[in-house]
């Protein structure tokens, strides 16, 4: 799914992928492996969260990559400003829509929708600095 995640007004991407051990290619490829839902709930460093991956099979090494475009390509830019990998993320679908994050400010986020029993509804947007992790309730049905 493509739109503007952090606001600069090029086109960014985000692509649902499955990954074995992120962080082993982060300094060849140039990207930062993070862990937003973590860090919500207390600790994200990658380095110890990639091993607390959800038990289920079906979504064990699923991953959001996330590039910010820059000049007139976009995304596809041959140096786009900045590459992610968003770990330990139970997706089972996404949606890219506008958020609410104060009284006067909207921002793009990322909605997932969580896979398990839970059926949670949760949200990962661009703060201005990095990505953030909000859960947002029951499910998006």
């Amino acid at each position: 799914m493509t739109a503007d995640l952090n606001g600069d007004g090029i086109e960014d991407i985000v692509i649902v992928a499955r990954c074995k051990n992120p962080l082993m290619d982060q300094g060849q490829n140039n990207y930062k492996v993070i862990d937003p839902l973590d860090s919500y709930y207390g600790y994200g460093d990658p380095k110890i969260t990639t091993g607390l991956a959800p038990d289920d099979p079906k979504v064990r090494g699923i991953a959001l990559l996330i590039i910010h475009g820059s000049g007139p390509d976009g995304w596809r830019s041959p140096t786009p400003q900045a590459k992610f990998v968003i770990i330990n993320i139970a997706v089972k679908t996404i949606s890219v829509k506008k958020m609410k994050v104060t009284k006067k400010k909207t921002t793009t986020a990322i909605y997932i929708e969580e896979a398990g029993e839970d059926k949670m509804t949760s949200a990962i947007f661009w703060d201005g600095h990095k990505y953030r992790y909000e859960p947002l309730g029951s499910s998006m049905e």
